[in-house]
C-alpha cells in the first residue's frame, strides 16, 4: 500500500484546528463507529487494568462531547483559547488490515482567562492514531495522547488533546 503522506498529514493539521477552534461536530466527525479515545496517565500503562485520564469508546466520545458543546463544564467557562502545533510526523501501515499507523508530537498552549486571574499552560506529548479508510475518507479507528507529565500533577483538562 502506497502511503498517501499529503493526506495523513492533513487530516492530522485539521483535526488540530477542529480542536484548536472547539469544533465537536466537525472533530467528532473524524472518528469511525469503532473509535477508542485514550490519554493515560502514565506512560506504560494499560486502559484495562490502569487508570486512565480518559479512555472513550465511540458512545463515550460522544457523551463527553456532549458535555463540551454543552458548555456547562467549569472548568471551561468561558472557553480556552487553544493553540497547537502537530510535528515529528511519521506514518507506517497498520500491521493487520488495511489503513495506517500514525506517530506525531504534540505542543499546546492554552490560556484561560478566569475572573480575575489569567494562565497560559503548555502541555506536550506524543499522539499515535491509528486511520482506516471509510468510503475514500480517512477516519480515526484510535487515538491515544500521552502527555509528557501526563503521571504527574494535572490541572483541569477541560479541552480536547
Amino acid at each position: 500500500m502506497e502511503i498517501p503522506k499529503d493526506e495523513i498529514e492533513a487530516f492530522l493539521y485539521r483535526e488540530a484546528r477542529f480542536m484548536d477552534q472547539h469544533k465537536f461536530v466537525e472533530w467528532e466527525a473524524m472518528w469511525s463507529d469503532r473509535g477508542v479515545y485514550w490519554l493515560p496517565c502514565a506512560h506504560d500503562s494499560d486502559p484495562m487494568t490502569d487508570v486512565s485520564i480518559l479512555y472513550a469508546d465511540r458512545a463515550g466520545i460522544t457523551i463527553r462531547l456532549g458535555r463540551m458543546k454543552s458548555r456547562n463544564m467549569y472548568a471551561q467557562d468561558p472557553r480556552s483559547v487553544v493553540s497547537r502545533i502537530v510535528g515529528n510526523i511519521e506514518i507506517v501501515p497498520a500491521e493487520q488490515g488495511e489503513g495506517v499507523v500514525v506517530y506525531s508530537t504534540f505542543n499546546i498552549t492554552e490560556f484561560k482567562r478566569r475572573a480575575h486571574v489569567t494562565k497560559q499552560i503548555t502541555w506536550a506529548g506524543h499522539s499515535e492514531h491509528h486511520l482506516s479508510q471509510v468510503d475514500g475518507q480517512w477516519l480515526m479507528d484510535y487515538k491515544k495522547a500521552t502527555l509528557v507529565n501526563s503521571d504527574g500533577e494535572l490541572p483541569a483538562l477541560g479541552f480536547l488533546v
